[in-house]
């Protein structure tokens, strides 16, 4: 059993009036919003001490919204997993992870403009990924940022996310200015920088297998896609194809993966 301090982050009073009760409240009231979540999880990471033991999450208002899932149900589960475990995941969305070989694919489909900017970002923090061929499975895929993590794993993702804060922050670059730039969102505008820090943690977990994770099963989630729900038994397929591509590093599943993925995107996401 591991102990976990889970924060829910509020940006007004009528948000926190929404919040579970079983997460503790993080105040975002009026802060730097043009962040969105990093903001409030960066200044609690560098302003408390944490107990190394123990793991820490912070969830945005919409987690049951977009998981179904209350506090009780991630106490519970995180209850479950082996104190050893690094990072435990909550991960909605299975079929945008299925059906994009990466998040940040997936992530140029919904932000339109926000492509050069990830590929510019993962060479600058992990130097020997390649965007278009890293691929990602749903032991290593996290939206939202809908994880817990012992405090190395925070360290570790903080010094990713800082060099990508400060880069925007300073506001001199052309990647500066990518990163500030807007992009589409649920019919309104945002920073690209802010799908790029919610990417970071799948970016780490899928570059270093070494972290011990463990995932809440995605399967049992919410989808994104209402057309996906026609192809269950296919999302599942999709995935263990790239599990299996991961772990033995043959092509022929990938091969394999794109060409079950074109019938599945012709037959029930057209």
């Amino acid at each position: 059993m591991s102990k976990a301090h889970i924060y829910q982050i509020y940006y007004s009073e009528q948000t926190r009036s929404n919040l579970d009760k079983g997460f503790i409240p993080l105040d975002n009231v009026g802060q730097r919003p043009d962040w969105s979540e990093y903001w409030p999880i960066r200044n609690f990471l560098l302003n408390n001490d944490l107990d190394d033991d123990a793991l820490y999450g912070f969830l945005s208002p919409k987690f049951a919204l977009k998981t179904n899932l209350e506090a009780s149900d991630v106490h519970a589960f995180i209850a479950s997993v082996p104190e050893s475990t690094d990072v435990v995941s909550f991960s909605p969305f299975f079929d945008a992870s299925a059906l994009f070989l990466n998040v940040f694919q997936h992530g140029a489909l919904e932000h339109p403009n926000a492509w050069p900017t990830f590929v510019e970002v993962a060479a600058l923090l992990t130097p020997s990924v390649d965007l278009n061929t890293l691929v990602m499975d749903s032991s290593n895929t996290v939206f939202c940022n809908y994880f817990a993590a012992k405090p190395r794993f925070w360290r570790h993702w903080l010094r990713h996310a800082e060099i990508v804060f400060n880069v925007a922050e300073a506001n001199r670059t052309p990647l500066a200015h990518a990163l500030n730039s807007g992009t589409r969102h649920n019919l309104r505008e945002s920073p690209v920088k802010v799908f790029v820090t919610e990417r970071l943690v799948s970016l780490l977990l899928a570059t270093d297998r070494s972290w011990r994770t463990m995932s809440y099963n995605p399967i049992v989630l919410p989808l994104l896609y209402q057309k996906a729900l026609k192809v269950p038994q296919e999302l599942v397929m999709l995935d263990a194809l790239k599990q299996s591509a991961i772990a033995t590093g043959r092509a022929e599943y990938l091969t394999v993966y794109q060409q079950l993925r074109e019938r599945v995107i012709a037959a029930a996401m057209a």
